[in-house]
């Protein structure tokens, strides 16, 4: 099993780069709540131990990790709303996401390092797409783990608002217990009216 490391940040720094930026974003699937996207400058003499995808951790274990990287990291988290979704598709959304996050770090980056095989075309500082990239940058990957954990937290938020959905479990993703609720409670403002089982919630007549 791989585990993430400071290589492609190195290949970057023999470049000459000085500010090299994790970028990832997490919420594509969901059926409600926005996507959420985090940029994240590591110090190469600070690197938290243990730094992994964050699917790959335990919410206790990104809890801490979250915590020790807003101690020594630079980063930025940003949202694209569920209207943003609707209104262009969960791809573009994301890389929404991923532009404002990008130009909320300050000072700027210099070079990024994107998780999956695209670059969003907003972009102008050079970039580098890495598939499964929280699974072989560090950087990435704590930009994966701050991501998760804030969207998280905000779906927890919003269960209270909402209850009945399970959002406080499933983070607003399909669940069983999601899409009964769906049946049951209805649709509420946070959900992704694009997303086929919300869509055809509202337009089954």
């Amino acid at each position: 099993m791989t585990t993430p490391d400071y290589e492609i940040e190195k290949a970057a720094l023999a470049q000459g780069y000085l500010r090299i930026a994790g970028v990832d974003e997490v919420g594509r699937g969901p059926l409600a709540g926005p996507v959420v996207a985090a940029a994240v400058i590591l110090n190469p003499a600070e690197i938290p131990q243990g730094l992994n995808d964050s699917k790959k951790l335990s919410a206790k274990r990104r809890a801490a990790l979250d915590t020790a990287l807003r101690g020594c990291a630079e980063f930025a988290v940003a949202e694209a709303s569920v209207a943003e979704i609707d209104e262009h598709n969960i791809l573009r959304a994301s890389h929404l996401a991923m532009e404002r996050v990008v130009a909320a770090l300050d000072p700027p980056p210099d070079y990024l390092l994107i998780d999956g095989n695209m670059i969003p075309r907003g972009l102008a500082i050079p970039a580098q797409a890495v598939v499964k990239g929280d699974a072989h940058s560090v950087s990435i990957a704590a930009a994966s783990i701050l991501a998760k954990n804030w969207r998280d937290q905000l779906m927890v938020d919003l269960a209270q608002q909402h209850p009945g959905y399970g959002w406080e479990t499933n983070a607003g993703y399909p669940s069983k217990q999601h899409k009964d609720a769906l049946r049951n409670l209805g649709v509420t403002p946070h959900h992704r009216v694009s997303f086929k089982p919300v869509h055809n919630m509202l337009y089954q007549e």
